[in-house]
């Protein structure tokens, strides 16, 4: 799954490299601990131009009555997100990337506390995962709410945890976001190892009210 991501791009670049027009009401970066609920960025397409959003993570379906009537989704699994009536809608019109640095996951061996990861690209570039969104709305309350799209492992994130998110290469960018005609079912696979570098970081990070760079400190 993923349950906690980090975003310390700049806004300006996040526009640039995603060819994207910016909301007005984008949160704040750096952010090295975001969590659900957080709004967090976005990038759809509405067939001729791309819009950089913020978005709630944490998916409200149309039927939620309030933002805590049910599960909180902030994963979508994709070997049934076809068929889930909270998504099935979503995995075809609405679409989106979610860009991030990298995000942390925990290695859950024995009884002792987690030791968390920080997932990256190895290459140094930002990571676009897949995601899905909706706008809720409820008595004139709209909200923007997403979910990233997860898949099995690859053999080297097996090592700490049995699913990854969809990472969308910027050559596919186009098909997910639904401007280059169908198919995108075809990205929700797991990456090559290659593409990952997993980096041991403090155990601060497994409090959702730490922040800050020394979170990416990495320990022996």
């Amino acid at each position: 799954m993923c349950g906690r991501m980090a975003i310390t791009m700049p806004q300006e670049a996040m526009t640039k490299l995603f060819n994207a027009v910016p909301a007005n009401n984008l949160p704040m970066v750096p952010n090295y601990n975001v969590c659900p609920t957080d709004k967090i960025h976005s990038v759809v397409s509405d067939g001729s131009t791309r819009h950089l959003k913020a978005m709630r993570w944490g998916f409200l379906p149309n039927w939620y009555k309030s933002k805590t009537d049910g599960p909180l989704l902030i994963n979508a699994r994709s070997e049934t997100i076809a068929q889930k009536p909270a998504f099935r809608a979503s995995c075809r019109h609405r679409r989106c990337l979610i860009p991030a640095d990298g995000f942390y996951e925990w290695m859950r061996r024995d009884r002792n506390t987690p030791v968390p990861y920080r997932v990256v690209r190895s290459d140094g570039q930002l990571m676009a995962m897949a995601g899905v969104w909706q706008n809720w709305e409820v008595d004139g309350q709209s909200i923007i709410s997403c979910a990233v799209v997860t898949t099995s492992a690859n053999a080297k994130m097996a090592e700490i945890h049995h699913r990854l998110p969809v990472i969308v290469r910027p050559e596919d960018w186009p098909l997910w976001l639904g401007e280059s005609g169908k198919g995108a079912a075809a990205l929700m696979r797991p990456v090559s190892d290659s593409v990952l570098d997993l980096r041991r970081v403090s155990i601060a990070v497994n409090s959702n009210r730490a922040s800050g760079p020394e979170l990416w400190v990495i320990e022996d």
